[in-house]
């Protein structure tokens, strides 16, 4: 099949397209090479075959013919830092709003239109997640974003009215989206354009929800996200790793080996329209628990060092329900953590190391009243 990327030179990007081109695809891949990611002296590493277009999203829509004929197209593309989003929030609208608006015109100005729009969206759009109060079992609630003052307090669980500390539990489809920051407002913007369009133009559409993805070839300079990456690289250097609020908020990491294998799983599926999906390992693991694990992986010794600091935005928990990925997709994920970080650490150890950013990074969300 013929089949587009966009962010096709990205960390999940790259991967996914040397798996298709290995199983005989023709694809082409549409990145913009930014500076944040790749650097200032980009290198391209596409498979061999692969068609390279360094472009803006946001111009595809003046490029529809790199989408004529096409049997699917990934929608990768995304500025993807939250924190960042709460003031660059142009630039997050621009290119992850506009640019989907891009891609479904350029859709609409093609002969011969693509079949089938794979859309990556993000577990952000759920914001807190789901949560049960221990007064009521059974029933998920979403809880409000923790308020600055609550933060401030060092308040940092989410409570009842009855002031019962609520118990997280894993996130379905079924709940409210709920953005929390711009970056996951854009994201909720994307699954809404595409789902409002693809009917009327002809397309399939199917919604990916990601968990944090990480794994070898994610970006080593980018200080807004990636906290594997970015503990990873300041570990190497001898740096201590800092830790928000108690150490005891938690994500859901999943590896990207286990997320090309969805993205070619929904090729062959047919998901019911409007149906979203979440792709993770279905399981919590506390940022301190990560950061230990991780050291344990790369055999380095370093501080971990649990701050009480916060950033506006940050969420205290949110894992998947990965359900419907089993039922409907066939997907269970293969990589443990702890082999995922093996693997991470073994490909990091042979990279050039990059001049740790997070302390800039953390200061700019500090002095934009960010971060505390």
């Amino acid at each position: 099949m013929r089949i587009t990327i966009t962010g096709g030179l990205g960390f999940i990007g790259l991967r996914l397209a040397r798996r298709l081109v290995g199983l005989g695809h023709e694809v082409i891949l549409i990145d913009a090479l930014t500076t944040q990611i790749h650097g200032d002296l980009p290198s391209v590493d596409a498979p061999v075959g692969a068609r390279v277009v360094r472009m803006d999203v946001r111009d595809l829509a003046q490029r529809h013919d790199l989408l004529e004929g096409c049997a699917a197209v990934y929608h990768l593309a995304a500025e993807t830092g939250t924190a960042q989003s709460m003031y660059q929030i142009q630039q997050y609208v621009g290119v992850n709003g506009l640019g989907t608006a891009a891609l479904l015109e350029a859709i609409s100005k093609c002969d011969r239109r693509p079949q089938h729009v794979i859309l990556a969206s993000s577990r952000s759009v759920y914001g807190e997640g789901a949560y049960e109060d221990p007064d009521r079992p059974g029933v998920l609630v979403q809880p409000q974003p923790r308020t600055g003052t609550a933060l401030a307090s060092q308040q940092w669980d989410h409570r009842s009215e009855a002031g019962a500390v609520l118990q997280h539990v894993a996130t379905p489809e079924t709940v409210s989206l709920f953005p929390g920051s711009v970056y996951a407002a854009t994201k909720a913007a994307q699954e809404l354009l595409l789902s409002s369009s693809a009917f009327a133009l002809g397309l399939r559409s199917s919604i990916l929800r990601f968990q944090n993805v990480y794994g070898e070839g994610q970006s080593l300079r980018n200080p807004y996200t990636g906290i594997i990456s970015i503990f990873y690289n300041r570990a190497r250097q001898g740096l201590d790793i800092p830790i928000y609020e108690d150490g005891l908020e938690s994500r859901d990491f999943i590896h990207v080996d286990d997320i090309v294998a969805t993205l070619i799983r929904v090729l062959e599926c047919d998901l019911p329209p409007g149906m979203a999906v979440n792709v993770g390992a279905g399981k919590p693991t506390s940022v301190q628990e990560l950061a230990t694990t991780l050291l344990e992986a790369a055999g380095l010794k370093t501080q971990v060092r649990v701050t009480g600091q916060y950033r506006v935005g940050d969420i205290r928990h949110c894992y998947a329900d990965i359900t419907r990925l089993q039922r409907h997709l066939g997907v269970v994920p293969q990589v443990s953590l702890a082999e995922g970080l093996r693997r991470f650490c073994a490909w990091a150890s042979k990279e050039p190391i990059h001049a740790d950013r997070l302390d800039a990074a953390t200061a700019e969300l500090r002095a934009k009243g960010l971060a505390r």
